[in-house]
Order: C-alpha cells, then sequence, then structure tokens
C-alpha cells in the first residue's frame, strides 16, 4: 500500500512540472513573436518624433536623406530568456532592431539601433558589431528608390542604343509596348570596399525573363548619393567589350564590330513558361492524390507556439534571414535553443562580365523579407494552418505577406518502422507497424529568379529535420562559345551558368541542459588474434571517439576527412543504460567550398570553409552573417572566422554548431522552365544518440499489430478508430500476412 502511494505521488509530481514546463514555454515563446504591426507603428512614430535623427520617409526619391531601412525583433540575450523559460519569471521587454539609412549627413553611413520597451517604445541605443566595426554606407542593400533612379540610367542606354537594341533583339528598353525589355542586377557591386558598381543584363520582359538574356550588358557606377552623376563606365555587347555607349553605337555604324541578329521572337514558342505542353501522359484530368485530416487535427498553434506528438517549440521570421525556431523541447525537455537559419549564397562562374561577377549573399536582399503568399494544394497542403507575416523593409509602414507561413502534419507515405516476422511456413507469428506522420513548418523566400522552400519537420521519434528545397528559374546569360566551359547551352542563345549553393544555420544545442560536450565517432580496423582460433587472426571494425576540446580542433574544413558521427552531449546527464545523453548532427549535403581561402570576397562568407564548427555560444555572436556583407564581402561587418579565432574551451560549455550543407548545380536542359524540386534538397537532421532510454515513438497511437489468433484469423490491435473516415476509405484496415503457392 505504502509502495502504491508513493508511486502515485511520484506520478502527480511528473504530471505537475510537465504541467509546469509547458506553461513555462508557452509563457516565454512570446518573447520570439516577430513584431505586431502594432509595434511596427509604434517604433516609426517614436523614431520620426526624435528629431535629431532627421528622418524622412523611405520613398522620398531623393538619396541624400535619414531614412528606415529595416525593423525587425530584437532577441532578449539568452540567459534573460531562459529565465522566463525555465522559471516562469517576468520575460524581458521586448525590443525592436532597426536599421537606419544616414544618407543626408556629412559623412553618410548606416546605424543600427535597439528601440524600446514595446509596445510603447521611449528610448533608443545604438547597436555595435563585434569589434565595432563601422558599416560602410556603401555596403547598404539597395532600395526601390536606387532600382528606379538605375532604370533611368536604363532609360537614357537605351535612347541611345535602342536601335542597334531593336536590329539585334527585336526589343528596346524604354518607348516600347509589347517588346520590352527589362533587367536584371549583378552583386557584388564592385571589386573593393566602398565600391557601388553594378553589372546589369538586358533580358526580354516575358513571363520567365530571368532565362532571356540577349547579349548586352553595361556596368553603371551609381555610388553618388546625385543619381545624375551615375555613369555607364562599361558595355558588354556580343561578346565585346565598350568603354561607352557612345564608342559601342559609333562602331556598330562603321560596320566595325561583330552585330548580334537573334532569331525573330515567338510569342507561341515561350520556352520560360509553365503552360504544358507535349504529350501528356496522365490520361485523365482528374486531381492526383490528396492529404486530408480525417478526424481532426492533431497540433496546436497559439500565437507563436506550437505543440505536435510530444514536441514542442516558438517560431518566427526573421525579416533579414528567414525561419527560427526557439526553445525546441521533445517531452518538456530542452533539446535545442535556437535553430535559425543565417544565410545562403549562390557564387556562380560564366564567360560574360555579369556572370563572372554574380556572386549573390541572400541576406543582403533581406530573404525574409521575400515570403510571398503560398498556394494552397502546391506549396502546402489544402489542410495546412496558413499564417500572414508582416514585415518593415525599404517602406514606411508594415507590410502584410497574406498565408506567407504554413503548419501542418503530413503522412511520409513510409512507415516509422515496421516487421513481418515470418514462420517460414507461409504463415507469420506477428506484424508490427507505425505510421510515419510528421509536422511541417514551411516558408519560401523568392530571391529573384531562385525560390527556397525551408522546412523544419518533427518526427515521432525525437527526430528534427532542417531541409531545404531549391527550385525556381537558373540564372542565365547570354551564350558564347567559350561559355560551355561554365554551363550548359540550354537554348539556342541561352547558357545556364554553373553555381554552387551554400546554406548556412545556427544550431544551438542545449542537450538535458546548457553544459555541453562534442565528441566525433568514426571507426577504425584492429587486427588481433582469433581468440577461438588460434591460428587465425580477426580484423573488424572498433569505435573510435575523438573529444573536441577546442573551437579550433571543432571546426573541420572542406575538402578534409569528415567524421561519421557528430555527437553533442551532456556529461553529467546519463540514460537509463548508463550512457550519456546526446544527440547527434547527421548530414544531407553535397557541399564544397566556393572560392580560396581569403580570396577577396571568401572574407565576407568564413563559414563557408566548414561544413561543421562548433563554438561557446556568446550573445555578441548571435548571426554569421549581415545585411552588409552582400556589398562588402572584402572586409564583412560580420567575420565568422573570429568566433574560433580565440579557440576557447569547448567541453562542458553552452555549445553552438555551425552547419553549412549545399550543392553544386551545373544547369542542364532540364532545368528549362525551371528547376524542379527532386535532387535538390539539402539540410541536416537532429537525431537522438542515447538521450531516451527507447525509442520515444513506442508512445504513438498510430502503431497497429496484427497475430493470429488461435484459429489462424488475423487479430488487429490498434489505438485508434478502426475506420479512418470516409473521405479516406470506408473500409477498415485488413491485413492477411499468410503467403503459398498459387
Amino acid at each position: 500500500m505504502w509502495f502504491s502511494w508513493m508511486l502515485l505521488l511520484a506520478s502527480l509530481a511528473t504530471s505537475t512540472a510537465s504541467s509546469r514546463s509547458r506553461e513555462w514555454a508557452l509563457h516565454g515563446a512570446a518573447m520570439f513573436a516577430d513584431l505586431t504591426p502594432q509595434e511596427m507603428n509604434a517604433v516609426r512614430d517614436y523614431l520620426y518624433s526624435c528629431s535629431e535623427l532627421g528622418l524622412t520617409s523611405a520613398r522620398d526619391k531623393s538619396l541624400k536623406k535619414n531614412s528606415i531601412l529595416l525593423m525587425e525583433l530584437h532577441v532578449p540575450r539568452k540567459h534573460e530568456a531562459l529565465r522566463a523559460l525555465d522559471r516562469g519569471q517576468a520575460r524581458p521587454s521586448r525590443q525592436a532592431r532597426v536599421v537606419v539609412q544616414f544618407g543626408n549627413e556629412a559623412g553618410p553611413n548606416v546605424t543600427e539601433y535597439i528601440v524600446g520597451p514595446l509596445p510603447f517604445p521611449r528610448s533608443y541605443q545604438v547597436k555595435t558589431f563585434k569589434g565595432d566595426r563601422p558599416i560602410r554606407f556603401e555596403s547598404r542593400p539597395i532600395s526601390t528608390v536606387e532600382y528606379e533612379h538605375l532604370s533611368g540610367v536604363l532609360e537614357k542606354v537605351g535612347a541611345k542604343a535602342n536601335k542597334i537594341l531593336q536590329e539585334s533583339t527585336g526589343f528596346t528598353y524604354g518607348n516600347c509596348t509589347n517588346r520590352c525589355l527589362t533587367f536584371s542586377d549583378i552583386a557584388p557591386r564592385g571589386l573593393a570596399p566602398g565600391e557601388r558598381r553594378t553589372w546589369i543584363m538586358l533580358q526580354k520582359f516575358v513571363e520567365g525573363y530571368f532565362i532571356h538574356p540577349v547579349g548586352f550588358e553595361v556596368l553603371v557606377n551609381h555610388k553618388d548619393l546625385d543619381h545624375e552623376k551615375w555613369m555607364v563606365e562599361k558595355v558588354w555587347y556580343n561578346g565585346q567589350y565598350f568603354d561607352s555607349v557612345e564608342e559601342l553605337v559609333e562602331k556598330y555604324e562603321k560596320g566595325t564590330i561583330d552585330k548580334l541578329k537573334l532569331p525573330e521572337h515567338d510569342e507561341e514558342d515561350l520556352f520560360s513558361t509553365f503552360i504544358p505542353r507535349g504529350h501528356m501522359n496522365t490520361p485523365t484530368n482528374i486531381h492526383g492524390a490528396k492529404l486530408v485530416e480525417p478526424q481532426g487535427r492533431r497540433f496546436q498553434v497559439d500565437g507563436n507556439f506550437v505543440e505536435y506528438a510530444g514536441w514542442s517549440f516558438a517560431y518566427r521570421v526573421r525579416s533579414s534571414a528567414g525561419l527560427q525556431i526557439f526553445d525546441l523541447r521533445f517531452n518538456g525537455e530542452r533539446i535545442a535553443y535556437e535553430i535559425a537559419l543565417q544565410e545562403a549564397i549562390a557564387f556562380y562562374s560564366g564567360d560574360s562580365p555579369a556572370a563572372m561577377q554574380t556572386k549573390y549573399i541572400d541576406a543582403g536582399w533581406a530573404m525574409g523579407t521575400s515570403d510571398y503568399e503560398l498556394a494552397p494544394g502546391i506549396d502546402c497542403p489544402e489542410i495546412a494552418h496558413f499564417v500572414d507575416l508582416y514585415h518593415y523593409y525599404d517602406t514606411d509602414k508594415p507590410v502584410r505577406y497574406r498565408n506567407a507561413l504554413c503548419i501542418f502534419e503530413m503522412t511520409t507515405a513510409l512507415p516509422l518502422r515496421r516487421h513481418f516476422n515470418s514462420n517460414f511456413q507461409g504463415g507469420y507469428n506477428f506484424y508490427g507497424g507505425l505510421e510515419n506522420h510528421v509536422l511541417v513548418i514551411r516558408t519560401t523566400s523568392t530571391v529573384y529568379n531562385y525560390d527556397y522552400i525551408w522546412d523544419f519537420v518533427f518526427y515521432q521519434n525525437g527526430v528534427m529535420e532542417s531541409r531545404v528545397s531549391a527550385t525556381g528559374y537558373i540564372h542565365a546569360t547570354f551564350f558564347t562559345e567559350n561559355g560551355l566551359n561554365y554551363g550548359t547551352r540550354v537554348y539556342n542563345y541561352v547558357l545556364g551558368n554553373l553555381h554552387t549553393h551554400l546554406i548556412h544555420y545556427k544550431v544551438d544545442l542545449d542537450i538535458a541542459g546548457r553544459d555541453n560536450s562534442f565528441e566525433t565517432i568514426d571507426l577504425k580496423y584492429v587486427n588481433f588474434t582469433n581468440p577461438w582460433s588460434p591460428g587465425h587472426s580477426i580484423v573488424q571494425s572498433k569505435l573510435h571517439r575523438t573529444q573536441h576540446e577546442t573551437e579550433r580542433s571543432a571546426a573541420f574544413r572542406f575538402g578534409k576527412k569528415f567524421p561519421k558521427y557528430l555527437h553533442f552531449y551532456n556529461p553529467k546527464q546519463n540514460n537509463k543504460w548508463g550512457h550519456k545523453k546526446g544527440y547527434r548532427i547527421q548530414y544531407n549535403s553535397h557541399a564544397n567550398s566556393v572560392l580560396p581561402r581569403g580570396w577577396r570576397e571568401e572574407n565576407g562568407i568564413t563559414w563557408s570553409r566548414y561544413p561543421l564548427a562548433v563554438t561557446r555560444h556568446k550573445d555578441n555572436e548571435a548571426t554569421s552573417s549581415s545585411i552588409y556583407t552582400q556589398h562588402d564581402p572584402w572586409e564583412p561587418v560580420v567575420s565568422f572566422e573570429e568566433f574560433i579565432r580565440n579557440n576557447e574551451n569547448i567541453v562542458n560549455q553552452d555549445l553552438v554548431a555551425w552547419v553549412t550543407v549545399g550543392f553544386l548545380h551545373i544547369p542542364h536542359s532540364e532545368d528549362i522552365p525551371n528547376t524542379a524540386t527532386p535532387g535538390n534538397a539539402v539540410g541536416f537532421f537532429l537525431r537522438p544518440f542515447n538521450f531516451f532510454d527507447e525509442d520515444p515513438s513506442l508512445a504513438s497511437r498510430s502503431t497497429v499489430i496484427v497475430r493470429p489468433d488461435e484459429k489462424g484469423q488475423p487479430k488487429v490491435q490498434r489505438w485508434t478508430p478502426e475506420v479512418v473516415g470516409h473521405c479516406v476509405s470506408d473500409k477498415p484496415f485488413f491485413y492477411n500476412g499468410t503467403y503459398a503457392g498459387v
């Protein structure tokens, strides 16, 4: 009796602790919620009231102005957040991070501020970067107003060169109707710090214009804040360089250059469109399979707090870089404090000046703000929970992005686990299987031509997957014979340029607490005398563990041997079997470095040297990149290499894993009209490694067990209703399991 009471009290204590943990997690989730439109407006109004800042509209046509470029949540320091998450204490005040570009100053600059407290801000302070690096004005992201002035430069170019463009392409820039040219601009904007020189490529303004280059590119110097002083420094036409538009026109008229003549444009043969063509392989026009929730939703969303099958987490979408999750827990135990997208790059090669200059560093284009509306049934299942997002970037008021994030449960159509136990006599002893349902939180980034689909996937067995799927249009340039060294011809005058995608994540792990260690596990051969046959030897693999004690030892270079198991564990916490509680990172990646170490632009992406680097957590090392790196990669504001330069001890510390994944893309004819997702998904898994005493998905109600009864008939045991529902099948589950000759 006494023992039963003890068990009951222990059970009640565990239940109470679990309930309290859940309440604290929900209470703390609001710390990570993105700014609301009301908060954005309050911050804007407050800063406008500060006369010393002299702020004006971001859409004012002058570049000599002080204006707000970006506004987003300023995340609290980790130790402050943990007081709310782990003790239920008051949350720290919400604050905003605001980027202001001061163009109307004697020394134009960009300054970041932390503004608060919200929702009624009354103070601001300067936000600095590690090492107090200043932000060059030339490193600012390009704005809508600057684009308008660049278009004005191109109109002047068109006024001089439209005869050439008309005769060469059948299209013109300006003074056009349905045969107009548009442009894509290339970054970085120059070859050294302080420059703002951009190669601009003209394209036919048709559906899918990214793959319609016309062989005309110009280099525009737009550093001066007086756009009337901007000038064209170089012109590239049909593989030939000219120092000015006037030089091109003169030589074209004299007939002393190789002239270009594109094939006649055929509106009925638009190779870049999605309109179906070719033989229809599906003999019917009915819809394909759909995802349903036959008995209702099994996950909960409360604001930015999500719960599903033992998982809980908070999420946000950072305007500068994109999707993040915080306070990731399974069965109430924290696995990670933060898992956050940091950066995405695509470095190209090519023969034209635009192609050879293209090194896209996408946070510089405010990658997080390009999360446009998701289409039900295509981008996400129709049953998904859709969320509107709000961003304040290059604007004077919050902008609503309708249905820009979705959350849904799906079946992978693959069992989480199963076994058929044959009796080897035409029957079986038992069959056991478990449906593999997962929760997905998804958003996208359409950064000009490319579309990235960002997923965090949560499995019932304590595994989390981070995955990015790439689609969209390839970055294409005008075809030259030498261009075949840098890509593939995909149309008669179009070259698909080779490029490497790298994606960088921050993974702040807290495995059974903040004090973690890191080891790698590999195999090595051992040769020893056979104990039961001394005249023979046995050669077999043996576990070889390497404890990494410093940051440098845990920074693994591309091109070097990469360990098989990457194990993060708590030295002070054991599971039931005496093993240190841990998680490991498992890669799905084909990444490699994009530039030699220290070569110009590579200085801005030093994280790309390492598939994995492990550092001690520091609040002033919050992000590995910045929105300024794209336009000043040579002397970046944030240098990841400095995170590991001091080579601190990482044994029994609060650790952060910096994960780089990616792939090489050599475009091919099947990338027309645009790139498909199969084979273009990379990412990583967080997998429990002795964290639990057994597979936690044993708690799932979706298990089905079938055993033969005394008469040999199937006896089904299940923990969910027998009939799923008429929208899926009106027949109950049936399983026989016998096999015999025909």
